[in-house]
């Protein structure tokens, strides 16, 4: 079986288990999920199927150091999941790598991956606080599976820092592998433009989205908001 990091527990690890049980017979799983760095560089080329990324634009993007990234790729282009594509990009050409769309396993990493949770929302309430006097924190688009709603997290609060919170989403994207769309206001601009029904913010109340904070109920004070 593999080896979980610390943290790669509960339903994470029932899926592994259950993956790894399915396709023990080629070694594949077991050769993947064996490390936190490699389940981010997953989710990148997963999220980015057409991209072609360079070691450098992986590692920038993962947040993972160049030699864990050159690690990783070893096993992920051994394991089928990537493979080598040179690219022309601003006017130079990159030898990098491409998600493989032959991969066996798409189907069940998908699940793996995407089927449960991105962030627990008790660990992302409590970096945000950081930022501030968080009011309110709501996630839609990437985080709910739905790609069309054009914002992913929508934060309001009092007194925020934004180079806080920049870091934090930065932090968010590489975990996810994906860049995150977000809106982030103070309060007394909040309740006007929801009052105004700015489209923005209409577009995450009125349509599925999941509340981590809502300080004071401040969401049902929107009007015909879908709550």
């Amino acid at each position: 079986m593999p080896r979980f990091a610390k943290g790669e527990t509960g339903h994470f690890a029932f899926l592994v288990a259950v993956l790894y049980t399915r396709f023990m017979s080629t070694d594949i799983l077991g050769l993947i999920f064996n490390s936190p760095a490699r389940v981010k560089i997953m989710r990148l080329f997963l999220l980015n199927r057409e991209n072609v990324f360079s070691s450098s634009q992986i590692s920038k993007r993962s947040n993972v150091s160049n030699v864990m990234v050159r690690k990783e790729i070893s096993v992920l282009s051994r394991s089928g999941f990537i493979k080598r594509k040179k690219e022309k990009q601003e006017g130079k050409m990159v030898d990098g790598w491409i998600f493989n769309p032959k991969f066996t396993h798409t189907n069940s990493l998908n699940t793996l991956l995407f089927g449960t949770e991105f962030v627990d929302n008790a660990d992302l309430a409590r970096r945000f606080r950081r930022s501030g006097r968080i009011k309110l924190l709501v996630l839609s688009g990437i985080f709910t599976h739905n790609p069309n709603i054009r914002i992913d997290l929508l934060l309001v609060g009092d007194n925020l820092k934004r180079p806080v919170i920049e870091r934090i989403i930065r932090s968010l994207e590489a975990e996810i592998g994906k860049e995150i769309s977000y809106a982030a206001f103070e309060t007394e601009e909040f309740l006007y433009r929801a009052s105004m029904y700015d489209k923005l913010i209409r577009d995450i109340i009125d349509f599925p989205h999941e509340k981590v904070i809502n300080q004071g109920s401040l969401l049902e004070q929107i009007p015909q908001a879908t709550i």
